[in-house]
């Protein structure tokens, strides 16, 4: 299994930015895909997540501001970030949990600048 995230860089406070998590496997078939965010010095800490059936879940800073979803045809899951803060500046990874554990991907860099 393999996920590659693509869609960081660099925006201002207020600003929108879309994170996209393409994966090898089918996201649809009993897997749970998550994104989560680092800052250096911190744990990692869950952002959102999308069961199989759909169902989504979200940190509350974020709820009301970004929305995950998926294509299942392209096997990928977006992370849709509006009003966009400073405090949201981190390294954010995609997550898969299958039967058969657990993937990361590589992480991408999300700068908001106040």
């Amino acid at each position: 299994v393999q996920l590659v995230e693509s869609g960081g860089g660099l925006v201002q406070a207020g600003g929108s930015m879309r994170l996209s998590c393409v994966a090898s496997m089918r996201i649809g078939n009993g897997n749970l895909m998550g994104w989560y965010r680092q800052v250096p010095g911190k744990q990692r800490e869950l952002v959102a997540s999308i069961t199989a059936r759909g169902t989504t879940n979200y940190e509350d800073s974020v709820k009301g501001r970004f929305t995950i979803s998926r294509i299942l045809a392209k096997n990928t899951v977006y992370l849709q970030m509006d009003s966009l803060k400073p405090e949201d500046t981190a390294t954010y990874y995609c997550n898969a949990v299958t039967p058969w554990g657990s993937t990361w991907g590589q992480g991408t860099q999300v700068t908001v600048s106040s």
